[in-house]
Formats: structure tokens, C-alpha cells, sequence
């Protein structure tokens, strides 16, 4: 059976969400994310974009770019209702959905042809959404999973793009190789320095050779630039929380011991966020008395990954809740409400930040 794979994904979600809400944001440049100079840039309109901005820039270097852009701190909630919209509204249809992301979706609707048409259908479902969440949104349809995410990036802004059997390669030779899936910055330079640029050099290349050259990633990026991708949509579930627990040996009131303890847990956790390339926005804080009474605290935060933005959180969260001085016999963290990161745009290390 042939194979019919839709890609979507919503236009400078966070901006469009904003624009909903104001309409002063429509046509300016707009940037979302943190105020202060240390800060990143989560999200950026079209027209913060025609300056160089992009997301994960540090927000002061936006700003120096673009200083008439207009800084919104953000609402995670509202962005997480409206992804959620979206979802059920493409669910409602779809026999097949994967939440790639916040504001991206694949849809396996193979088979469906042999009723009505896939691309009108596709077209319907943009129309579906557009009309009730105001969202802009953009697709891809094709045969497989990288050829639609790409014929969606050709689409954009506000697009749709179909690719049909047999058409891949050629659709695909045109392109800058930054196109493809897998190819970051490094594997970018490495084959720009070769003299590599576009997708069709990569497609006459031999698959031995680009696995020479790039190692266990060359045949995959190699057969991404062919066309080439048989892996499924896969109906996504997750877990609702992470969480760690510490009980001490003896009860304590040692702040010093108190701190390491509740560092090594965050810690912990948000490696297994980044794992799993996940963002959390609650954090939770749990602390048991000697008497076996038991306390808990939930503070919301921007959706994140850091250690660092956790760990100074969650010390704020113990400095309000320990208030009575008595000895701790145990602690509790927990991270939720999850989104998964968009790795397009934030690449997580073993101490990454957002």
C-alpha cells in the first residue's frame, strides 16, 4: 500500500498566539522569550527574521539586531491550550497522529485514498484549523516522514505543498543541504568545505562514502537526501511527571546538605528531560517532617530544561515552604507538564540551557 504521510506544523506558533491576543503584534517584528539580557529567543515573527533573529539567539544580541522589535515575555499556558486545540481537532479526524512538538504534527492517512482524495482531505483539515483557531498553519504530503517536514518548510509561511510518488529526488536536488534533517551545523561546515551545497551532490554521492565520511550518520543523512524514509507515525503517549525522592538516613536541618540533595535530584531530572527532549513548566516540591508531616508546593515556569533555571527555582520553592525549623526526614521533586523541545531550535547538552 502506498504510503500517504502529512506533516504540520503551525506558523511562528508563540507569535501567532500573541497576535490573537493583540492585535498591535500583527505586522511587527515580535519577539518571545526572556526580558533580561541573559535570555533566549524562543520565537521571532517573519519580520524580526529579515534581520538575521532567529530562535535560541541570546535575546540581547536580538535586540541589538532589531531594536524596534517588540519583546513579549510569553504565556505558556495559552500556547499549551491552543497546541491542544489544534491536536484534537487534527485527532478528531486522523486515523493516525504523532505530536512531534508543540506546534508540530505528523499524520499517517494511507489507505484513505481509496475513499477520497488525501490531498483535499489535507486541505480540509488546514481549512478546519485556520477557521477555528485563527492559527496560521502550514503542510507537507508525501510519502514519508523528512519529505513532508521539508515540503512543509517550502510551504511556509501559511502554505501547502504536495510531493507526489516517485518525485522525491527531484523535488528534493534543488535544495541547500541545511534542508535535511540530521545535517546541524557542524556536518553543515564539514560538507560546505567539500564544496557540498545542495541536496543533488549528496544524492550522487555513493552510500559507502558518506559513511566514511560522517560515520554512522552518513547512510541515514544519504538515504534523508534521497527520499528515503520508512519510519512510522507513531501515536505518541508520555508520562505526566518525572519525579525523585531522598529519605535521610537521620533528620536533618543541615542547609548545606539540604542544598546538595535537592541540586543532585534537579539535576538528575532535567538530564532525563533532555534525554528525552522534553521541557517541563511545573516543578514541585514535596518535604516530610521528623512527625511525618508532609508538605507540598507547585510554582509554574517558563517551559525549560536547565538545571540551572530549575535548581534556582526549586531553592526559592524550599526558602517559602520550610518555614516551621523542624528536622526534614525526607524530599521530594518533581517536574511536569511536559511539551517536547523543538531540537530544530534548542540543542540540549549534558548542561544545557533555554
Amino acid at each position: 500500500m502506498e504510503r500517504h504521510i502529512i506533516h504540520c506544523d503551525l506558523d511562528t506558533f508563540f507569535v501567532s498566539v500573541e497576535r490573537l491576543q493583540n492585535d498591535r503584534l500583527k505586522g511587527m517584528p515580535v519577539l518571545i522569550g526572556g526580558t533580561s539580557d541573559r535570555g533566549v529567543v524562543a520565537s521571532c515573527s517573519y519580520e524580526a527574521r529579515k534581520f538575521g533573529i532567529h530562535s535560541a539567539m541570546p535575546m540581547k544580541l536580538a535586540r541589538q539586531l532589531c531594536p524596534e522589535a517588540i519583546l513579549v515575555k510569553g504565556d505558556y499556558d495559552e500556547y499549551s491550550k491552543y497546541s491542544n486545540m489544534v491536536t484534537d481537532i487534527i485527532s478528531e479526524r486522523a486515523p493516525l497522529v504523532e505530536k512531534a512538538s508543540i506546534d508540530e504534527h505528523y499524520i499517517d492517512v494511507s489507505g484513505m485514498d481509496r475513499f477520497f482524495g488525501t490531498w483535499k482531505w489535507t486541505q480540509e483539515l488546514r481549512t478546519k484549523i485556520i477557521k477555528e483557531t485563527g492559527l496560521p498553519i502550514s503542510f507537507g504530503l508525501s510519502g514519508n516522514k523528512t519529505v513532508s517536514k521539508i515540503a512543509t518548510g517550502e510551504a511556509k509561511p501559511c502554505g501547502e505543498k504536495q510531493v507526489n510518488s516517485g518525485l522525491e529526488r527531484p523535488f528534493l536536488a534543488p535544495l541547500s543541504i541545511r534542508k535535511i534533517p540530521m545535517i546541524g551545523e557542524k556536518t553543515y561546515m564539514q560538507l560546505r568545505n567539500m564544496g557540498i551545497s545542495k541536496v543533488s551532490a549528496l544524492q550522487e554521492m555513493q552510500p559507502n562514502n558518506m559513511q566514511k565520511l560522517l560515520g554512522v550518520n552518513g547512510i541515514s543523512i544519504w538515504k534523508k537526501a534521497n527520499g528515503i524514509d520508512d519510519s512510522p507515525v507513531v501515536a505518541y503517549s508520555e508520562r505526566k511527571s518525572i519525579s525523585k525522592e531522598h529519605t535521610f538516613e537521620k533528620d536533618t536541618i543541615d542547609m548545606e546538605l539540604l542544598r546538595k540533595v535537592l541540586f543532585s535530584m534537579i539535576d538528575e531530572l532535567a538530564f532525563d528531560l533532555r534525554r528525552d527532549q522534553k521541557l517541563a513548566a511545573t516543578l514541585t516540591l514535596k518535604i516530610r517532617y521528623s512527625n511525618f508531616d508532609t508538605e507540598t508546593k507547585q510554582i509554574r515556569v517558563p517551559y525549560t530544561s536547565s538545571e540551572r533555571v530549575l535548581s534556582s527555582r526549586l531553592f526559592e520553592l524550599f526558602s517559602s515552604l520550610y518555614s516551621r525549623r523542624m528536622l526534614i526526614r525526607l524530599v521530594g521533586v518533581k517536574l511536569s507538564n511536559y511539551i517536547l523541545e523543538q531540537v530544530s531550535s534548542l540543542k540540549m547538552t549534558r548542561s544545557g540551557s533555554v
